[in-house]
């Protein structure tokens, strides 16, 4: 029902737009919007993308870097090559399909959490350099915290601790959960269902925010990945829009891209894609994790989170990184102004060795410099191309100035996150090489 809703409202703000005259139209127009094509049409080759993708996926399962993978790549606005490769799981029982769905793992923060804070920005509700401490007001009184920016924060920049282990939090020391936590059945106070018969306590969150506040600040501004602000911005977004995060986010971005697999717990909402199972689980869930979010600190938050949790099929996700790559604009709609894409998407502290974005992550410093082993993404890529990578072994990238997006997902943590030849075999930016290297000779 609440689907139907969502579909009509944004059907009622689009029929709005175009009797005021505004500049967004209707759905009308495609030439914008991703259509399938073939890589000839694009002036590749192939033969030459067929046999190379083929290879380096084909040694990754041989070598237990992952049991199945999928590989999406739009060029000049055409889907030009989308493959499934493998199965969900080494006992080789499931075939890997196009319309599967992945847990993205931190490409959450790119496709959640970054929609959300740039909308905020462009309507003036967020200013990227005064204190975080303004809008985040617990932050106010704790004396290395009160003047980070939201700058800083999501440059990565910000000193502060790169990960806290919530989960420590739910067990005792005998390895047994804390039933004030976590219970085996749903009550008015343990709503937030982190898997199958697991329920966590509905304020765990303010448990988290604490521990989170009470976290150390390093004093020198340098480059460390953090992900913990992005477990506070869905409550930030609450407070600023009083839209539910996951409402938010459905009503301004993946309803009107025609995206409804992209979203938090998709089990409940009963899709007919199959999603691709995780880690399996000794320590919290004791079972293989499918259905729901494999991130611990999201499951903590009841599967709603800014850090981890999203889940979506590769064309969705293509739509999303499609619309990033035209600067905000996707389908003849705007969902977000140029300037602010731009200034998201550009590299913030080069001076301190800092290659990232605005959540987004770039490429190497000196990227095209570098051989493949050491290049990150591949060493093609355009200096202004942007994207991210997820734990469980996905990667999106969008290349504005080669016109391309490239979706790679994986569950490289099945069965175990200790499974890291995926990295070692520099997987990801070897595929994504072949699209760059097969192109066809000018006639």
């Amino acid at each position: 029902m609440r689907v139907i809703q969502l579909l009509f409202f944004v059907l009622t703000i689009q029929l709005s737009r175009a009797q005021e005259g505004t500049s967004t139209p209707l759905n009308i127009a495609l030439n914008d919007a991703l259509v399938y094509g073939s890589p000839f049409d694009v002036g590749l080759d192939s033969v030459y993308l067929n046999a190379n993708v083929e290879k380096i996926i084909t040694n990754g399962i041989k070598k237990n870097a992952f049991p199945g993978a999928q590989i999406l790549v739009a060029k000049n606005g055409k889907i030009i090559f989308h493959k499934a490769y493998g199965y969900h799981t080494y006992d080789s029982i499931q075939p890997v399909a196009l319309d599967d769905m992945y847990d993205l793992a931190s490409v959450t923060k790119i496709t959640a959490a970054l929609p959300a804070i740039m909308k905020l920005v462009d309507e003036g509700k967020l200013d990227l350099d005064v204190p975080f401490s303004t809008y985040w007001t617990r932050w106010k009184g704790i004396k290395d915290k009160q003047n980070i920016t939201l700058r800083e924060i999501l440059a990565h920049q910000a000193g502060l601790k790169p990960y806290i282990v919530f989960l420590n939090e739910v067990f005792r020391k005998n390895g047994k959960a804390k039933k004030r936590f976590v219970r085996t059945s749903s009550s008015r106070r343990f709503k937030n269902q982190a898997y199958d018969g697991l329920f966590v306590k509905n304020k765990f969150n303010k448990k988290m925010y604490h521990l989170i506040d009470r976290s150390d600040v390093s004093r020198e501004k340098k480059y460390s990945y953090s992900g913990l602000a992005f477990l506070i911005f869905p409550e930030l977004v609450e407070q600023l829009t009083e839209d539910t995060f996951e409402y938010y986010l459905e009503k301004n971005f993946y309803l009107p891209l025609n995206a409804p697999t992209m979203g938090f717990k998709p089990k409940p909402k009963g899709f007919s894609n199959t999603i691709v199972p995780t880690e399996n689980d000794t320590l919290f869930r004791h079972a293989l994790t499918q259905n729901w979010v494999h991130d611990e600190n999201a499951a903590l938050l009841g599967g709603i989170s800014g850090n981890a949790r999203l889940f979506a099929t590769a064309t969705d996700l293509a739509k999303l990184m499609q619309m990033y790559m035209q600067y905000g604009v996707y389908d003849g709609n705007r969902y977000l102004s140029e300037a602010t894409v731009k200034e998201f998407t550009r590299v913030q502290f080069p001076e301190n060795d800092n290659r990232r974005g605005l959540g987004f992550d770039k490429p190497s410093l000196n990227n095209s410099e570098l051989p493949l082993s050491k290049a990150y993404a591949a060493p093609e890529v355009g200096a202004g191309s942007f994207g991210h990578s997820g734990f469980t072994g996905t990667f999106v990238w969008a290349d504005p100035e080669n016109q391309m997006v490239y979706i790679f997902l994986s569950n490289r943590v099945n069965p175990t996150r200790d499974n890291r030849n995926l990295y070692n075999l520099n997987i990801r930016p070897a595929v994504q090489q072949v699209f760059y290297k097969a192109t066809l000779p000018s006639k």
